[in-house]
């Protein structure tokens, strides 16, 4: 498609690490340029204070206090409040339990016992309409909200498309100044476009965490208008366009301009536009202060079956039950790699080339990555993979959507991407009769 178209340590150390790493952490690099922060700027740490009350100085600080204090075990959950209801489906509805399970029993027993070994919440098996698996662990139930980490940021890649579906965003090149107004006439910002809050290429600072609590990393996390805090201070590193950089930041813009482009709370368009049109159940989101602005780069809490039919839509290429949701083409848009990260388009992971470990960094820092053991057995997966390796993974060829939710999997279990897809692929190959799709390929170098 024509991108020129319509869519043209200390425990207080690790304690901050886990703040910063509630959605995903991205540790510096001794091959990575030095960036620049508020903190090593005095001067603009006292204009960056001095537009905000004392009284919001002080949740900030006690906000970063708490979690400074709170150890290292947490996901971030207990620094989420406020919480604002997502109202969700007023009409939940269930994907049936399939008739004709097509995987072998010993697959799917295998492919639940690698789930349960590795500190899961919720694991399910969708193929062809159905449920093939649904399993959840310890006191989880298909009921219960579970926290998104950085599977908020696709889901940001499906907001943009409802809203690019019904009018309300004209392009996915359309400058973001055009909402963020206060852009305007900023020569740098008025170059960041919609795609590149959900490319990862704004050309903001990049995500890491800081232990300094005036550090715009914490600033732009923690504070009660954070979202002002990311609009009026966050540092721009690169031209907007030219590096992928991951980070929070970049994504947490979507609340903003949804609610600006809509006139509606970032939560009510959710489940407006996304959640009620596919029957599926709310929670509640992060909000920086009652009444403020929502966490659209994490911390939503909704049931497992919200997020795999949020998956099943981008497989069903953005059509629900004969209804097109986003618009044509936006999917192969969001399937689309950027020359400055091969494995990454708009909220989605891509297989792309293989590589043994792939990181949610720039692809030059070689900290933070997520195992692959081996080449994917279907080339054109592609997935959501938050913090904690809370996947949804599309395997286009065989119609399967795999979900695994849960906490980070304990040192001597690490998770590797490639297990279950490959396990269920050859499954049906050896067990079903059904072909072999294409594998993903090696690099050139590996070849």
């Amino acid at each position: 498609m024509n991108r020129k178209s319509v869519f043209s340590p200390p425990r207080q150390l690790l304690a901050l690490a886990a703040l910063a790493c509630a959605t995903a952490c991205v540790p510096a690099g001794p091959d990575v340029e030095t960036v620049r922060s508020t903190a090593d700027l005095p001067n603009e740490k006292a204009a960056v204070q001095s537009r905000y009350t004392e009284a919001e100085e002080a949740v900030y600080l006690a906000r970063f206090k708490a979690l400074a204090e709170g150890g290292s075990g947490s996901s971030g959950l207990s620094a989420y409040d406020p919480l604002e209801p997502v109202a969700g489906a007023t009409e939940v509805t269930a994907f049936p339990a399939s008739t004709a399970v097509t995987l072998s029993q010993s697959a799917i027993e295998e492919a639940t016992a690698y789930a349960a070994d590795r500190n899961s919440s919720a694991f399910i098996i969708w193929r062809d309409g159905a449920i093939e698996q649904e399993a959840y662990f310890g006191d989880y139930t298909a009921d219960t909200p579970l926290v998104s980490k950085s599977l908020s940021k696709p889901v940001t890649a499906l907001i943009v498309g409802r809203a690019l579906q019904q009018g309300y965003i004209q392009s996915l090149d359309q400058p973001v100044a055009d909402f963020i107004t206060e852009w305007k006439g900023d020569a740098e910002r008025e170059k960041i476009k919609i795609r590149n809050l959900l490319d990862m290429r704004a050309g903001f600072l990049r995500q890491n965490f800081a232990t300094d609590p005036e550090d715009i990393l914490n600033r732009a996390y923690l504070h009660p208008r954070h979202d002002e805090v990311i609009i009026n201070d966050y540092p721009l590193t690169h031209e907007p366009g030219t590096r992928y950089e991951y980070s929070n930041a970049t994504s947490e813009m979507i609340a903003p301009v949804i609610e600006r482009a809509t006139g509606m709370r970032y939560s009510e368009y959710l489940t407006k536009a996304l959640l009620e049109p596919l029957g599926a159940a709310g929670g509640s989101i992060w909000v920086n202060r009652e009444g403020g602005t929502a966490h659209s780069g994490c911390c939503m809490l909704v049931p497992a079956r919200s997020y795999l039919k949020m998956g099943v839509l981008v497989l069903q290429d953005g059509i629900w039950e004969g209804t097109r949701l986003l618009p044509e083409g936006y999917v192969t848009e969001m399937r689309t790699a950027t020359a400055q990260n091969v494995h990454y388009g708009l909220g989605l992971w891509l297989a792309g080339p293989y590589v043994e470990r792939r990181g949610f960094a720039n692809p030059s820092i070689e900290f933070g990555k997520v195992l692959h053991s081996e080449p994917y057995a279907d080339k054109d997966i592609y997935l959501f993979d938050g913090n904690g390796n809370q996947t949804v993974t599309m395997i286009p060829s065989k119609n399967i959507v795999v979900l695994r939710l849960g906490g980070r999997p304990p040192r001597d279990a690490e998770w590797d991407n490639t297990v279950l897809p490959n396990m269920l692929i050859r499954d049906l190959s050896e067990n079903g009769g059904e072909d072999l799709p294409e594998p993903q390929g090696m690099t050139e170098k590996q070849s």
